[in-house]
């Protein structure tokens, strides 16, 4: 599995990105009905519990994945078969430990988290969230061995699975709940456990598709391991200790980065009940910024974070074997590749966030205020991309601590400043967009400074940022010009809508290649890239 294509990060990445979109806009599809079973309260109480699980599941979603990817991929590059099932083994049995651990952490102390989390009202969504903590962390061991061996195959079928079970179940688990307890106080409280419960249940179906995935190709690995000749063979303990090594500076970083989101939904709920907002307000308040906002421009987001999952294990290989050129050739095609799809989703979400918003939630509540937030903060698709992308080279690059401080001076700046937008200047939830944007900003430019340190690299700007951006620019004013019309003519919202959307893709694509942004080489680096470089030269386009 993989040794082919472990050269070809971007097909791989590219698996990854499809996937992660695909699972992403399950998500953002299935919390329109939820939104309109339990409300923009529930909407917060369901937003507010996944902050805080998603800090206890950093461990288990993100860092242990990495490291594991990364300690097998270059294990696997000297073809030292049995380090590599070491570092698997080893992980596991970290992973173990650690999931059970979390998982009674959250389960235990849901109450007092609840109080801790600004006073929302999620103890019963905690409790119900605490057992997928353990079965991400083994699911994750799982991940970061396949990508590990250059296949993020399996890890794109699971997390599609996973969502569709996720979306299912959270579905028919709020409706019930909501029915169940419609008399209490806890009412917003209960819908928002039906969609923790939804996760749970995405994630068991997860694990045993990995499962059965890693029990078929069980086999072929003992092949390896016995074919295995290395005499440079690892104790146990000196695994564990480069583990270690490698995963907590990622748990760091990431705990850093996700830290953000649970300081906007502490400060927002504590400095605004200090202003006499009652909980009810500034929770609904908060479920419009998460759930409407943040989970439409987390969307495009998926690229960079697939992206930046896939260019850990090759940059690594790449750096340990010090071929520094190939090093900058990924950083630059992750990057182009990065801007090529986020701009013009910033632009797209910009000029067009009437329509999406009053096509995706039909609830008028709040309509001016989530159409505002999109359309205003729609650039921080652009910085969050960059910096997740960032994140992941520098973590390539060996350079482990650094994400940590970087994201660390950037919450402190973040911090003072959301204070300041929320208490002094009574910003309200646009203060919230204004630190989410701001505390992204200043982590892509402080990871910009060290890549360019580390790797030598200097980035190319006007194919990357200009023209893209350019192209953005003309597709937008196109797109809002035949919405407009389209509503003259059709009367019709979606129509209108369905064609500007269209036309804005077809037109962004054809301005691409004619200000030959992108080459003929880079075509032929994306998946079925030679059939698509065969119809553009038939069409005279390259």
């Amino acid at each position: 599995m993989g040794r082919n294509n472990k050269n070809n990060y971007l097909i791989q990445g590219t698996i990854l990105a499809v996937s992660s979109i695909i699972v992403r806009f399950i998500g953002m599809l299935y919390r329109i009905p939820m939104t309109r079973i339990i409300g923009d309260e529930g909407m917060g109480c369901y937003t507010a519990a996944y902050e805080l699980y998603n800090l206890a599941l950093i461990l288990s979603s993100y860092s242990i994945p990495l490291a594991v990817s990364k300690l097998v991929s270059a294990r696997e590059a000297r073809r030292e078969y049995r380090n590599a099932y070491q570092v698997f083994i080893i992980a596991m049995e970290v992973a173990v430990v650690v999931g059970i651990g979390g998982c009674l952490i959250i389960f235990v102390g849901a109450g007092f988290w609840a109080r801790f989390g600004g006073e929302y009202d999620i103890k019963i969504p905690l409790r119900v969230l605490a057992p997928t903590i353990f079965v991400f962390a083994i699911m994750g061991v799982l991940r970061g061995l396949f990508q590990g061996k250059s296949t993020m195959l399996p890890t794109a079928v699971s997390q599609i699975l996973e969502q569709i079970v996720n979306a299912v179940v959270s579905i028919f688990a709020a409706y019930y709940l909501m029915k169940e307890h419609n008399a209490s106080e806890n009412i917003a409280s209960y819908g928002a456990a039906g969609g923790t419960a939804g996760t749970l249940t995405g994630a068991v179906a997860a694990f045993l598709f990995l499962g059965f995935i890693f029990i078929v190709y069980y086999p072929h690995m003992k092949r390896q391991i016995r074919k295995d000749r290395t005499d440079c063979l690892e104790l146990p303990s000196d695994t564990l200790k480069v583990f270690l090594l490698t995963v907590i500076p990622i748990i760091l970083s990431q705990t850093v980065y996700q830290l953000s989101g649970f300081v906007d939904m502490k400060m927002f709920g504590s400095l605004m009940a200090s202003q006499g907002m009652t909980r009810e307000e500034r929770t609904a308040l908060y479920g419009v910024y998460s759930n409407k906002y943040r989970q439409l421009t987390n969307l495009p987001v998926a690229l960079a974070t697939a992206l930046g999952t896939a260019i850990v294990p090759t940059l690594s290989n790449n750096f340990a074997q010090n071929d520094m050129k190939g090093v900058r050739t990924k950083i630059a095609s992750s990057v182009k590749l990065n801007m090529l799809i986020s701009i013009p989703a910033a632009v797209g979400m910009g000029v067009l966030a009437d329509p999406i918003i009053r096509l995706i939630y039909t609830n008028r509540e709040n309509f001016e205020l989530s159409v505002n937030l999109l359309r205003l903060g729609s650039v921080a698709i652009v910085v969050f991309a960059l910096s997740t992308l960032t994140n992941g080279v520098l973590q390539g690059l060996n350079q482990m601590k650094l994400p940590v401080i970087h994201s660390a001076v950037s919450l402190i700046v973040h911090m003072i400043l959301l204070f300041l937008l929320l208490k002094v200047f009574d910003f309200g939830v646009y203060g919230l967009l204004i630190g989410n944007i701001t505390f992204a900003l200043l982590v892509c430019a402080l990871n910009w400074v060290s890549v360019a340190r580390f790797a030598q690299y200097k980035q190319e700007i006007i194919k990357t940022f200009i023209l893209p951006t350019i192209a953005s620019s003309i597709m937008g004013a196109a797109a809002y010009f035949i919405y407009e019309m389209g509503k003259v003519v059709f009367r019709s919202i979606f129509l209108s809508f369905f064609l500007s959307f269209l036309s804005a893709i077809f037109l962004y694509f054809m301005l691409i290649l004619l200000l030959k942004v992108v080459t003929k080489e880079e075509i032929l680096t994306l998946p079925k890239g030679a059939m698509i470089a065969r119809i553009l030269r038939r069409l005279h386009l390259i």
